[in-house]
């Protein structure tokens, strides 16, 4: 099959050189190279003619120092409407991304915590973003602000908000925790004395099979800075597995002049518990109350002790035995 595929290129390959050597062939080469000269006149043209375009420039501040953390950013974006040459937008037009611009951080003259780039800085700043030549015909925002602090910040502690509701068969093997215990909130003045605490953003989720990690906002507050504002959320969740074994009864308020056997002295229980924790034989046992005793009846009743918090659906094999009163 190769063999047969390569004979017919090369016999396509011959048929073409021979085509292209003909006087039909020279003609559409020619027509080729007119229409290639005549396109790259046509760019050329273009690009000397001036062309309004509007971009979304990124903005980013720079040499902040370390002594000083911002509380409300700058915008995200700048967006412009500059009217240019084409070459000179060329770059920008043709490009996946565009750079971002960027604003050289400086503490106001007279003091504050307001670091304000004014429209006339902007607008020059945006001219030389571009290049020399280029007329800026928009700004939005038409000013730049940004709210600092040289407080030190303070430790809080961050609480999980969550409902979390596992799938019938699993459950949350554990505590659902942040990838931080506390964050650290920035401030122009002093923070309130009763803020004790912060919380992150309600995180409901419902049937869950496994182990999930969310990346959850912490609550923002007016006028203020947290750090980290977002964290990873972790909720731990096994799938439920179905355990038995046998368990002690024992006897309670019995007398001291009777003794009480019972007929079995021990019971099988079964139960769900996360797989993790299969080979954990949890504390549990039955009782059965001597008060309970009624002549005439040879069994008595028997209850069990509280579970633990990681087992689910718990049941006897029986709810009574048998007994036999000795006395002494």
């Amino acid at each position: 099959m190769k063999g047969n595929y390569r004979d017919r290129l090369r016999v396509f390959i011959g048929y073409a050189a021979e085509a292209a050597r003909s006087d039909g062939g020279h003609n559409v080469w020619l027509y080729l190279l007119c229409v290639l000269i005549a396109f790259v006149f046509w760019a050329l043209l273009s690009l000397d003619n001036e062309v309004q375009r509007d971009f979304d420039v990124p903005v980013e501040l720079q040499d902040v120092p370390d002594s000083v953390t911002v509380i409300s950013d700058l915008p995200p974006v700048v967006s412009v409407g500059v009217r240019a040459k084409g070459s000179q937008l060329l770059r920008f037009i043709f490009s996946s991304t565009v750079p971002p611009m960027k604003v050289r951080f400086e503490s106001p003259a007279g003091g504050g915590n307001r670091f304000v780039v004014p429209r006339a800085r902007l607008e020059s700043r945006i001219r030389e973003y571009f290049g020399s030549g280029v007329s800026i015909t928009a700004c939005r925002p038409d000013s730049l602000t940004a709210i600092f602090t040289t407080l030190p910040g303070r430790r809080v502690p961050l609480v999980v908000d969550a409902d979390i509701h596992p799938d019938l068969q699993c459950v949350i093997s554990g505590p659902i925790v942040a990838s931080v215990d506390s964050v650290t909130i920035y401030s122009t003045g002093d923070l309130p004395r009763d803020l004790k605490r912060v919380a992150t953003e309600p995180l409901v989720k419902t049937g869950l099979t496994d182990t999930m990690r969310y990346e959850v906002k912490v609550v923002p507050l007016a006028g203020m800075r947290i750090d980290p504002s977002v964290v990873t959320v972790t909720v731990p969740v096994e799938p439920l597995i179905a355990k038995k074994r046998m368990i002690p009864v024992e006897i309670l308020n019995k007398p001291s002049d009777t003794d009480v056997v019972l007929f079995p002295s021990k019971v099988e229980i079964s139960y769900l518990v996360p797989i993790s924790s299969y080979n954990e034989d949890y504390p549990m046992q039955a009782y059965a109350d001597y008060k309970e005793i009624r002549s005439g009846v040879s069994k008595i009743g028997l209850i069990l002790s509280s579970p633990n918090s990681m087992m689910r659906n718990v049941s006897m094999s029986t709810d009574s035995v048998e007994f036999v009163l000795e006395r002494r």
